[in-house]
């Protein structure tokens, strides 16, 4: 069975897929002093406590932070013995080459989500993922990632937010029943939410002026069901892309060794 692991700055969500689909996802906090030994502590218990039988044989890797890379290395060496592909590593190969600036590193997960949009809706696709960051990467029509934007993420701008103003206070993100807020609260939430939203919207709207043929525009991450209530931009929202993308990236490889 195949151990896709896709580490991002706030959380590390680990899946295993037996072939056909998802037996079991788990998220932890992304914390780069964890060690290989703590790792497996914690995911053989939970696999233990939902009772899901694992004989995990290979392992893929997506990380956007560099230094858990090596712990999770180390975690699937040392108690699944296999070794990982790294998403981003020259020994893992991908199905498009991406064509950006030369010398420019595209971060692993923008790849992984571009494997995976594509094989779910062609090219001439932007996926916009809502992250730490909030990514919209463009797809070609032949399935390479051809460049993008990156925008502070949601939650990142209401933590600068609450950290620069004294005065406000610290809030979640929802869709505010209308958009003049009558208290703080309220008024916070409006500006986040349809500042977003017009973000999203501007960004999708230029970007399809810079291509030459129409674009679909797909939506993943953990606020993309949110935000999809406040416009119709996207075509679809997409729960499982990354750990999509990881299965098809590791199928890739195994067939061109």
């Amino acid at each position: 069975m195949l151990l896709a692991i896709d580490c991002g700055n706030t959380n590390t969500v680990f899946s295993v897929w037996d072939g056909e689909s998802f037996l079991a996802t788990w998220r932890i906090a992304t914390d780069h002093k964890r060690t290989a030994d703590e790792y497996f502590v914690w995911l053989s218990s939970l696999m233990a406590l939902t009772k899901v039988d694992v004989q995990v044989t290979e392992a893929i890797i997506s990380s956007t932070v560099p230094r858990v890379v090596f712990n999770l290395r180390v975690l699937c060496d040392r108690y699944f013995d296999c070794r990982p592909l790294v998403v981003g590593k020259p020994e893992c190969r991908l199905p498009v080459t991406p064509r950006v600036d030369q010398g420019t590193t595209v971060g692993p997960d923008r790849l992984v989500n571009t494997v995976a949009g594509h094989d779910r809706y062609g090219g001439d696709l932007i996926v916009v993922d809502f992250g730490t960051a909030t990514t919209f990467d463009v797809v070609d029509s032949d399935g390479a990632y051809v460049g993008g934007v990156i925008a502070p993420g949601v939650n990142l701008s209401l933590e600068a937010l609450h950290m620069a103003a004294a005065a406000l206070p610290h809030i979640d993100i929802a869709k505010p029943p209308r958009v003049i807020g009558t208290n703080t609260v309220a008024c916070m939430q409006s500006g986040v939410y349809w500042g977003y939203v017009g973000l999203i919207e501007g960004i999708v709207r230029e970007i399809r002026r810079e291509r030459p043929r129409p674009v679909k525009v797909i939506a993943t991450g953990g606020l993309a069901g949110l935000f999809a209530q406040g416009t119709d931009v996207f075509h679809s929202i997409e729960d499982d892309l990354t750990m999509h993308g990881l299965v098809l990236i590791n199928a890739y490889n195994k067939e061109t060794v």
